[in-house]
C-alpha cells in the first residue's frame, strides 16, 4: 500500500492518505515524533494529516502547519468526554483516509469503535503505536484496549520493553519500531553552544548537566533536584513544563538550589538548548523511549539515566553512558 493506492482500476496510484490521531500536540515526545515524521515523509507516497483532541495542547501545531500538514482539533473536553468521537466520525466520513494511525491508548479504543460505525467501504485501516509500558495505563484504558485491539491492521511499540509488558495474546501481533530523529538538524543545533550558554548566563568552562522532560510524575524531578543538591561544581539546566511545575519550583526553593539549577520552562526548540549541555540526564521512574534521549545521543552527549523502559536499549551501561536505578538520587 505504501507504493500508492488507486481509487479506480487502471488509475494512476495516489498517495496513501494517513491521519495521525493523538490526544494533544503539546511539547511531549510522541508529539515531537509527529513533527519529525512530517519532515521526512515522502509526500509522493504518503499524504499525512493530524487530528488532536485537547485544544490547549497546541504547541506543535505551527510547526506541523509550516510543514504543510493539515491539522484539525476535535475539541475534546477531558478524559471523560467522548463528544469528540462524533467529530472524528464526521471528519472520516467527509474527508476519508486510508489509514488512521493512533498514538494514544485511550483515544485508540474509542477510535476503533468509531471506525466500526462507518460503512465498510469508508473504514480506514487502523494502526496504533504503544509509547509506554502497558501497566502504566489506567485499568479502564487497559480493558478497553484488550477488547478493541483486534480491530487494528497493525500495532507498533517503541521498544522491546513496551512490547514485553503487553498481554500475551496481543503481544504476538506487535512489531517494535524504534523511532528516529533528524541527525542533520540536531548537529546543526549543536553549533549554537556559545550563544545558548550566553542566554542562560553560563560560562564556557562550567560543567552543565541537562535534561529535557515535561514536569510530570514519571520524570522523577524530585530525584533530579536532590541529586543536583548532592553534586558539586555542576550547573543543571532542566527544559520542560507541565502539571507539576509549582511543586517542582517549590522543591527547588526548599533545597536552596538557586541558579545552580535553571528551570527554563517550555522552550520552543529544546534541541537548540541542548547545545549548552555537556552531559544529558533523565531521572525517570518509567519511560517508553524518550525522544530527547535520542537527540542527546545524536549530539554526542554522554548520558546518566535511570534504567527504565526503553532507555537500556539505547544506552549501554559503560558505553554511551551510565545507568542507575530509579528513585535513587544518590546513585544519580
Amino acid at each position: 500500500p505504501l507504493a500508492g493506492v488507486s481509487d479506480s482500476p487502471g488509475a494512476r496510484p495516489r498517495p496513501v492518505r494517513v491521519r495521525w490521531l493523538i490526544k494533544g500536540l503539546g511539547p511531549g515526545g510522541a508529539e515531537q515524533l509527529l513533527v519529525n515524521q512530517a519532515r521526512v515523509t515522502d509526500r509522493g507516497a504518503v499524504e499525512p494529516s493530524v487530528a488532536y483532541l485537547v485544544a490547549e495542547k497546541a504547541h506543535r501545531v505551527p510547526e506541523l502547519e509550516e510543514l504543510g500538514i493539515e491539522v484539525t482539533c476535535l475539541e475534546g473536553r477531558g478524559d471523560t468526554d467522548v463528544a469528540w468521537a462524533r467529530r472524528l466520525r464526521r471528519s472520516l466520513r467527509d474527508d476519508p483516509v486510508d489509514v488512521l494511525h493512533v498514538h494514544s491508548p485511550a483515544v485508540a479504543a474509542v477510535a476503533r469503535a468509531v471506525v466500526a460505525t462507518l460503512p465498510p467501504g469508508q473504514r480506514p485501516a487502523i494502526v496504533s503505536t504503544e509509547h509506554n509500558r502497558w501497566p502504566r495505563y489506567r485499568a479502564p484504558t487497559r480493558w478497553a484496549n484488550r477488547l478493541t485491539a483486534g480491530a487494528d491492521a497493525a500495532r507498533l511499540a517503541v521498544s522491546d520493553e513496551e512490547r514485553a509488558t503487553m498481554p500475551r495474546r496481543h503481544r504476538d501481533r506487535v512489531e517494535v519500531l524504534v523511532h528516529g530523529t533528524d541527525p542533520a538538524r540536531v548537529r546543526r543545533a549543536a553549533a549554537a553552544r556559545a550563544e545558548v550558554r550566553a542566554e542562560l548566563g553560563i560560562a564556557d568552562d562550567e560543567l552543565v548537566v541537562g535534561t529535557v522532560a515535561n514536569l510530570r510524575l514519571q520524570k522523577g524531578y524530585p530525584d533530579l533536584l536532590r541529586a543536583a543538591r548532592l553534586a558539586a561544581d555542576i550547573r543543571v539546566v532542566a527544559v520542560g513544563q507541565g502539571p507539576l511545575e509549582s511543586e517542582v519550583r517549590a522543591l527547588h526553593r526548599e533545597l536552596d538550589l538557586g541558579d545552580r539549577v535553571i528551570l527554563t520552562g517550555y522552550v520552543p526548540d529544546a534541541v537548540r538548548t541542548m547545545a549548552a549541555f555537556d552531559l544529558f540526564t533523565l531521572a525517570s521512574l518509567h519511560e517508553g523511549l524518550p525522544v530527547a534521549l535520542m537527540d542527546a545521543l545524536v549530539m554526542g552527549l554522554p548520558v546518566v539515566a535511570t534504567a527504565v523502559g526503553g532507555i537500556p536499549e539505547a544506552v549501554r551501561h559503560g558505553t554511551e553512558g551510565l545507568l542507575v536505578p530509579p528513585g535513587r538520587p544518590e546513585a544519580l
